[in-house]
């Protein structure tokens, strides 16, 4: 897998699937949930409502389309809150396996995602991005392109941190995958 980093507003990539950070209600909201649901408009509320009337749980995943989005879907995952007290990494490694394991059932190649957890929910920018770096490069898919889309700086040097060190196969970020 291939993965791009960009400053591009997750909202104008084209792309099969944008991955959405959301709250585990899959209501909207604030931050990249809420710019998802305001792009692509009111379809994608209706959809998670009618698809996941009771929300999907931290570390899970759900899919709806993408309305006015340029992408076909919307791959809604329910990241742990680190301000909230929800701070075992196996849940933010866990959203990121559901995602990934949702665009292989959708045939999805191509995916732009956010920093999931590591905006308003707290989680630490270098290990928010070495979580995701590690878990995107080492499980197996059928996803060949993913594009974090991190328009805050600091994100952005967290992320490519983590990419160097993943093709060092640093210590730091855990064993060097298995290609």
């Amino acid at each position: 897998m291939e993965i791009v980093l960009s400053t591009d507003d997750i909202t104008t990539v084209a792309t099969d699937a944008i991955v959405n950070a959301a709250h585990h209600a899959l209501r909207g909201g604030g931050g990249v949930d809420g710019a998802i649901h305001r792009a692509g408009g009111p379809s994608i509320l209706a959809e998670c409502i009618e698809r996941y009337p009771n929300g999907v749980p931290t570390g899970q995943a759900g899919w709806t389309t993408a309305g006015n989005l340029p992408a076909q879907y919307v791959i809604h995952v329910v990241g742990p809150n680190y301000v909230a007290g929800q701070r075992d990494p196996a849940l933010l490694e866990s959203a990121y396996r559901n995602a990934l394991r949702i665009a292989d059932e959708l045939s999805v190649r191509r995916m732009t995602l956010p920093a999931v957890s590591a905006g308003i929910y707290g989680w630490p920018a270098q290990e928010a991005a070495d979580i995701a770096v590690r878990t995107l490069l080492r499980t197996p898919t059928e996803v060949t392109q993913a594009t974090f889309c991190l328009i805050n700086p600091g994100l952005y040097k967290a992320f490519a941190k983590a990419l160097e060190n993943e093709e060092r196969g640093d210590p730091e970020s855990g064993p060097p995958r298995k290609t």
